[in-house]
């Protein structure tokens, strides 16, 4: 295993440790907890040196996405090379039938995944849940709470960026997580929203169960790559609003 440098993962480089540990948990650890028979990162000498300081062996974490997005054989021919993150990313999309752009940037892409999930699970909540996330997210002057009213200004929420944006990716990835491995992301704290992801938990699991299950997510790969894409898409959205704000401040 190495990592090809990859434009879209160098980010990976200015996260906390902390906020590292859910997606090395995720790549090296199964929904009932066991080590994954196919993964190569904690018999990685730099691993066992600095366990848990996830952030002096980035690269070895990010080589580990890029491997389970790839073809083992291709794999062995390139080095022990994966391949882009990004390629990672349309593979999951296509699996999940996302409509988005090739030539869309990579948070674009991530944002149209998620907005994809969310409208799963918008489709299986009663008006009663509708309502109270929409209260929980501050949403005040909807006339109808209807999944398409409510997916058209969630939609408005991912293009305009900021807090409000990473506060839906988190509530989507929590629940999303929580429904795929068992466990949701540890940053996801707050009382509301806590309280929003409650709201969502039910309706996502459902769609996973649901929907989902026309896809491949049973096999080794996609049990690790849809759930590590998701999660880099937080840890994206977090990185980006922490530097919006941290420009603000120094302006």
């Amino acid at each position: 295993m190495a990592y090809r440098y990859d434009p879209d993962l160098e980010f990976l480089e200015k996260i906390a440790s902390s906020d590292l540990n859910d997606l090395v948990y995720c790549l090296t650890h199964d929904k009932d907890g066991e080590v994954r028979l196919t993964e190569e990162l904690t018999s990685n000498d730099a691993y066992k040196q600095h366990y848990p300081n996830h952030h002096l062996y980035w690269e070895l974490i990010a080589a580990e996405i890029q491997c389970f997005g790839a073809n083992t054989f291709a794999t062995l021919f390139r080095g022990g090379k994966g391949v882009e993150y990004r390629e990672v990313l349309t593979d999951v999309c296509d699996k999940m039938k996302v409509n988005y752009s090739k030539d869309a940037s990579v948070e674009r892409i991530e944002n149209n995944l998620l907005l994809k999930v969310l409208n799963d699970a918008l489709e299986k909540m009663s008006p009663a849940q509708l309502r109270e996330l929409a209260d929980s997210v501050g949403i005040k002057n909807l006339t109808l709470f209807t999944p398409e009213a409510l997916l058209g200004v969630f939609q408005a929420v991912f293009r305009a960026g900021g807090f409000k944006s990473y506060q839906l990716t988190v509530i989507i990835v929590n629940a999303v997580l929580k429904a795929l491995i068992g466990r949701g992301l540890h940053f996801a704290g707050g009382a509301a929203l806590t309280r929003t992801i409650g709201v969502l938990t039910g309706p996502i699991g459902w769609a996973i169960t649901g929907a989902w299950t026309a896809i491949d997510v049973a096999s080794a790969a996609y049990r690790v790559t849809i759930p590590a894409v998701i999660q880099v898409a937080a840890l994206c959205q977090k990185h980006l609003y922490a530097k919006e704000a941290n420009e603000v401040s120094f302006s």
